[in-house]
C-alpha cells in the first residue's frame, strides 16, 4: 500500500494552488501554450488513483493520459507532493454539505457517513497520511461544517476538536475492511462460502471446542449471519452507534456538571 502524505509540498506554491480559484491562476498556468488546466490534471490524477491505486500514479502517467509531454505536467503542478494535497482537497469537496439539522446523533451520523462515502469512492484516501492536512478550501469548509454540527452543546473547543476527530477517525477502520473485502471479491475466483468450505475439514481437527468454546460459538454465529468472516458495513453502523452513545453520555455529563444548583430553602426560614 502507498505511504504518501499530505503537507510535504512547498507551502507557498501549495496554498496558492489550493486556493487558485480565489487567488487567481498561479504564475505559469496561463498563456497560449497551455493545453489543459490544473483542475484537469487533478481530476486525471484522481481517475488513475481510483482505477489503479496511488502506486500507479505518477506525473508521467498523467501526461500520457492527457496526451502531454511528461515535463509539461509540471507547468500546472510543481510536483507530486503538491498534487496529493490538491487531490485530497478535491475529494473533500465532492459532496454538498447540508445544513446541520436534527439530533446530535443524526448530525454526527451525517458527518461520519460523508467520510464513509468519500473513502468508498476513493479508496486511495485510506493510504494517505493526513497528519498535516491540506489547508485547501474544501478541507477547510468540511472542517467548519463538522464543527458546526456540535456547536452550542457546552463542549470546550478542545472537546469539539476531539469529538470530530474521534468520529471521522473511527470511520477509517471499517472503511478499510470494506474496501479490502470488495477488492478480494473482484480479484478472487473463490467465494467466501467456498473458502470456508475448503478450510472446514482442517479447522474441525485443530479448533478444539474445549480450548476455544467462546470463539467457536461466536465465530459460528457470525459466520452464519454474515456468510463471511466479517461484515464491514455492519461493523461501521454498529461501531458508529456505540461511539455516538459515548459522546451523548459525555455531553449529558457536562450538562449535569454545569447545571445551576437548585435553590433550597433552609428549614425554619
Amino acid at each position: 500500500m502507498s505511504s504518501e502524505s499530505t503537507g510535504h509540498g512547498e507551502p507557498d506554491r501549495t496554498l496558492r494552488l489550493l486556493w487558485r480559484h480565489r487567488l487567481g491562476d498561479p504564475v505559469g498556468s496561463r498563456g497560449p501554450k497551455q493545453r489543459t488546466s490544473v483542475d484537469v490534471v487533478v481530476d486525471t490524477a484522481i481517475e488513475i488513483a481510483d482505477e489503479e491505486g496511488m502506486e500507479a500514479l505518477s506525473m508521467r502517467r498523467i501526461a500520457e493520459r492527457l496526451g502531454l509531454k511528461p515535463m509539461s505536467v509540471y507547468t500546472y503542478v510543481p510536483g507530486k507532493a503538491e498534487l496529493i494535497d490538491l487531490m485530497v482537497d478535491r475529494a473533500a469537496g465532492e459532496e454538498p454539505l447540508p445544513e446541520p439539522a436534527g439530533s446530535l446523533r443524526e448530525r454526527l451520523v451525517q458527518v461520519a457517513r460523508l467520510t464513509w462515502n468519500e473513502f468508498l469512492r476513493h479508496p486511495w484516501l485510506l493510504s494517505i497520511d493526513t497528519s498535516r492536512p491540506p489547508l485547501g478550501p474544501n478541507v477547510s469548509d468540511r472542517w467548519e461544517w463538522s464543527l458546526r454540527a456540535i456547536e452550542g452543546l457546552g463542549l470546550s473547543d478542545l472537546d469539539m476538536d476531539q469529538v470530530i476527530t474521534l468520529v471521522t477517525g473511527f470511520v477509517a477502520g471499517p472503511a478499510r475492511a470494506y474496501v479490502d473485502a470488495e477488492r478480494l471479491h473482484r480479484t478472487s475466483t473463490e467465494s467466501d462460502e467456498e473458502w470456508w468450505a475448503r478450510n472446514a475439514p482442517v479447522l474441525e481437527q485443530i479448533m478444539d471446542p474445549s480450548r476455544y468454546p467462546i470463539s467457536g460459538r461466536v465465530g459460528t454465529a457470525a459466520g452464519e449471519e454474515y456468510g463471511a468472516a466479517a461484515d464491514p458495513a455492519r461493523a461501521f453502523e454498529f461501531g458508529l452507534a456505540r461511539v455516538i452513545d459515548g459522546i451523548e453520555a459525555y455531553v449529558a455529563l457536562l450538562a449535569e456538571r454545569h447545571a445551576p444548583a437548585e435553590s433550597v430553602t433552609p428549614p425554619g426560614a
